[in-house]
């Protein structure tokens, strides 16, 4: 039981933290990205922009209800239906667009130091504008079977996924959307931009430019950290998933998925507000 309670402590300083810092962080950072005339005018500001804005909304409701439900019992989605779906709705759509941000601000970069004009013609803040759209778009209609799957267990009477495909599609989509795919586009766009760096001279006279490049490449590492130990814990959960376990077993997988899972917030927090 002591592991249970470490959990529920974990959760409460980490969860006040990330809360705290993430609205301050991301606050500042869509201040700044308003506020400062060049940055309105340049595509890879305008995804980090949109990510702050999707990121203040993620944690004050998602961590909010962590904190509720892990540090003080008190677990909200578990009391309605409309409660249960409405939590993992929001937990999906800002999920995607938020790491979805993150990826195409870091092909943004790859594609303003290309020398290929062609290339350079896809960091045009038009083009940011009609992408994130579509970003939003796509991830709203993502969400939708979470709608439909999710619901009140009659026999435990708690929030879970009733149906058995979409409790497939959901592990691969916790390994897959949210961890290991973004990672690899952000590290193969992240080295390409470096590799651009070191071929184009240019860049020398663009002094904001050179910052958004480092920040970027900066994010990329933190975005690594942070999510990929919780798409390997995924991967064990789901290999080990047939064995039967003892207690302490469960009980130290249970500290690890709290520690783990709340760590993914650090993307949403700590991740963007590298700008401020």
């Amino acid at each position: 039981m002591s592991l249970v309670y470490d959990a529920q402590q974990f959760t409460l300083y980490v969860g006040y933290f990330l809360l705290f810092a993430g609205v301050i962080g991301n606050g500042i950072n869509i201040l700044i990205f308003t506020k400062v005339r060049v940055y309105r005018t340049t595509s890879c500001t305008f995804y980090f922009l949109i990510g702050s804005i999707d990121n203040i909304l993620y944690i004050l409701f998602n961590v909010t209800l962590r904190i509720l439900g892990v540090g003080y019992n008190i677990n909200v989605t578990d009391r309605s239906s409309a409660w249960c779906k409405a939590r993992q709705y929001l937990i999906v759509v800002p999920a995607v667009l938020s790491i979805g941000c993150s990826c195409l601000a870091t092909a943004d970069q790859f594609f303003i130091t290309s020398r290929n004009a062609s290339l350079r013609r896809c960091g045009d803040i038009g083009w940011a504008h009609r992408i994130i759209i579509i970003a939003i778009i796509l991830s709203f209609l993502h969400g939708i079977p979470v709608l439909l799957f999710f619901d009140i267990s009659p026999i435990s009477n708690n929030c879970l996924n009733l149906s058995a495909g979409y409790r497939i599609y959901q592990l691969v989509y916790l390994i897959g959307v949210i961890c290991l795919i973004p990672v690899l586009i952000m590290i193969i766009f992240g080295w390409l931009t470096y590799h651009n760096i070191h071929q184009t001279m240019n860049l020398a006279e663009l002094q904001v430019d050179r910052q958004l490049i480092r920040m970027t490449l900066i994010h990329v590492i933190l975005v690594t950290i942070s999510l990929l130990p919780y798409g390997i814990y995924t991967t064990y959960s789901l290999l080990t998933s047939s064995i039967v376990k003892n207690y302490d077993r469960q009980f130290q997988e249970y500290l690890a998925s709290s520690i783990l899972s709340l760590v993914t917030y650090f993307y949403n927090a700590v991740c963007e507000s590298i700008f401020c």
